[in-house]
């Protein structure tokens, strides 16, 4: 054989060399994006319950980024994210994947009749969206009307649409938690006729601003604001973190609220996983009347744990909280995890069971249910 030709065949051969390897590595790196991690949860609610409260008050803007002091986030990346997605999911029976919220029709002239009336209401547009009035005042929380935030399609229609939202003639008074789509639509956002005021997190309003809203207040954690009518609203640390197009990871805060007026206070939870927070919070300002706490996208518990809370842990939130009644958020809406949109409700329902929670005090609503204050 000729130099030439002994060279062309050793060059082959290591090209077929090549092509198993990397074949080998794909194949490895595949089977473990196939599977999930392990997760050790004992670890994860001891991690929590240990984190330090003084740190809730901590320092939590750095280099442009905001982060939560108490206990920093994992980054895994896009190959986390990869991870998730091509990993084996969880099996859900027929009647977890098929359930939803009822749609109680007529939202509008309830909560006209209910302004009409003087009463203080919380009723459930969808999602996180929550219409509140509150001693004459009138709240619109993270507003989402529009079919999709961003990319996920709704299961359920919104108890209003925009239109009759803006025909209810109300001032509203608008808060937004943080940036993610399914909290901060613009379509609706930019929709919206009679809004009086705007509350967001520090390094959003400029976003509002250029969505056509006015009067945008910008607040930190723990900062208290006075309002008319002996009003207040604090701004609450949550567990979370923010990305939007545009804006990247965690250049903007996200937060919890608690809107306060003369003997009637509310707890607006945003978007969070469980932290100590929680119980800082009931601490500092006992006599919490109602906790609105997210329940959504928490399988699988190893990538979701972190920034949203299971069923159990929601209800350790509204223990620490001391609140009165429990309103779950978010569920019913969209398919943000791996669990169906419906099955938040159904396994709140089941571990309220079996802690022996009293079910008069967690108010699972439908769609365009309204609660009149008591």
């Amino acid at each position: 054989m000729s130099f030439h030709a002994q060279s062309k065949d050793f060059r082959s051969r290591i090209a077929r060399v090549k092509t198993v390897l990397l074949a080998l590595v794909s194949g490895a790196f595949l089977s473990s994006c196939l599977s999930a991690p392990h997760f050790d949860e004992a670890a994860w609610q001891e991690e929590t319950r240990s984190t330090n409260p003084s740190l809730l008050y901590a320092k939590h803007y750095e280099d442009g980024h905001y982060f939560n002091p108490w206990l920093p986030i994992e980054h895994g990346g896009f190959t986390r994210l990869l991870r998730w997605r091509l990993s084996s999911r969880e099996d859900y029976t027929d009647a977890e994947e098929s359930y939803l919220p009822k749609l109680i029709p007529e939202l509008p002239s309830r909560v006209g009749s209910a302004v009409a009336e003087g009463h203080d209401f919380i009723a459930w547009v969808g999602h996180g969206t929550f219409l509140v009035g509150l001693k004459g005042s009138y709240w619109i929380i993270d507003p989402i009307l529009t079919d999709r935030a961003l990319v996920p399609k709704r299961k359920t229609p919104p108890a209003l649409s925009l239109q009759e939202l803006n025909a209810l003639g109300l001032k509203l008074n608008l808060i937004v938690t943080h940036n993610h789509y399914d909290h901060l639509d613009a379509p609706t956002v930019r929709g919206l006729a009679h809004t009086e005021r705007v509350f967001v997190p520090l390094g959003l309003k400029g976003t509002l601003e250029n969505l056509g809203m006015r009067r945008v207040t910008e607040m930190d954690w723990w900062q208290t604001l006075e309002l008319p009518e002996n009003m207040r609203l604090v701004c609450l640390p949550a567990q979370h973190w923010s990305i939007r197009i545009g804006q990247w990871r965690n250049r903007t805060l996200w937060a919890s609220f608690l809107l306060m007026a003369p003997g009637r206070t509310v707890y607006i939870g945003g978007d969070s996983g469980y932290f100590i927070g929680y119980k800082e919070i009931g601490t500092k300002y006992p006599g919490i009347d109602y906790a609105l706490l997210p329940l959504t996208a928490y399988h699988p518990r190893w990538f979701m744990h972190y920034a949203h809370m299971n069923a159990q842990e929601v209800l350790e939130a509204f223990e620490d909280l001391g609140a009165h009644f429990l309103v779950p958020t978010q569920w019913g809406t969209f398919r943000l995890g791996n669990e169906p949109a419906g099955y938040p409700a159904l396994d709140l329902r089941r571990t309220m069971e079996k802690k022996s929670v009293n079910p008069s005090r967690v108010l699972i609503m439908d769609l365009g249910q309204m609660e009149i204050m008591r």
